[in-house]
């Protein structure tokens, strides 16, 4: 595909405040990222709602209180998740989070079903895709950023494994976009035909690449070990990103719809921008909890 210089700007000064705001949310403290993560969340949910919607009219009869339970219940799993240091006066979050998901997982569900006296089986499969797919990513997301102890050293390494998860999806992005509209020629995929395996696999390389020489000139000596971790990072970080993308190009396909949303100009809705981050986070999480750490 042609080299669209005013397409690429727009998308470059989009990508440019996502992260802007990303590194507004990370550095300023534990409550920011949160509550930018809260956000992004219900984003997400709306949009996923709107777009299972047009895939099966049927999910159209859901009543407005069991969508927003549904939310409300995957917000929980983030509270939950955050983990014991974290509190509202001398009440952890985690302890606030599963008290409240408790209602809205169980109790709420269980009484809209004795009132209405229907279980729509397709529509409890798409809710629970949902919390699947949004929601456990965003909990496990806030999980990485306070999983470790709250002194600076502690909220450095939080700090520091998701910005790396985010920078190595946005270089990816960038750079797939850009070797792919230079040299691309081969189709990734008929879900997503813009998308090369040109542009995928330099995409991928750039992004180690970059991702390792930040990690060699901010080392320290006998640190290779973490540079090896950053690389391994943006590693799969960069191919979960591509297939999270791929995915919700399927979505927004069975949806007949070019965006999810309009938020972003340039790159559509929630979905849209998020979608890579969405389906990278729990890989990068489990590789980080189970191999890294």
């Amino acid at each position: 595909m042609a080299f669209n210089f005013s397409v690429f700007r727009t998308r470059a000064l989009t990508a440019l405040i996502f992260v802007a705001v990303m590194l507004t949310g990370l550095v300023w403290n534990f409550w920011s990222f949160f509550i930018l993560f809260s956000i992004i969340h219900f984003g997400c949910w709306a949009e996923y709602q709107q777009l299972i919607a047009k895939i099966d009219p049927g999910y159209s009869e859901m009543s407005s209180l069991q969508k927003y339970n549904v939310m409300l219940a995957g917000w929980c799993l983030m509270l939950f998740l955050t983990g014991p240091t974290y509190k509202i006066g001398s009440v952890p979050l985690s302890e606030i989070g599963y008290w409240a998901g408790l209602f809205f997982w169980f109790v709420l569900p269980v009484i809209e079903i004795l009132i209405s006296r229907k279980l729509h089986f397709r529509n409890m499969m798409y809710s629970i895709y949902g919390l699947l797919y949004i929601s456990l990513s965003w909990a496990l997301l806030t999980n990485l950023r306070s999983r470790f102890d709250s002194d600076f050293l502690g909220d450095f390494f939080g700090k520091m494994y998701v910005m790396i998860l985010v920078a190595s999806i946005w270089i990816n992005d960038t750079m797939a976009y850009i070797v792919g509209s230079l040299i691309g020629k081969t189709p990734l995929t008929k879900i997503s035909p813009k998308k090369t395996w040109e542009g995928t696999v330099g995409g991928i390389i750039l992004s180690v690449v970059v991702m390792g020489l930040v990690g060699y000139f901010s080392k320290k000596e006998a640190e290779w070990d973490l540079v090896a971790q950053i690389m391994i990072v943006a590693a799969v970080a960069s191919v979960a990103g591509t297939l999270g993308d791929v995915l919700e190009s399927k979505l927004k396909r069975m949806a007949n719809v070019k965006d999810s949303g309009h938020i972003m100009p340039g790159h559509g809705g929630f979905l849209d921008r998020f979608d890579s981050l969405l389906l990278a986070t729990p890989l990068v999480w489990a590789c980080i909890v189970l191999f890294l750490k």
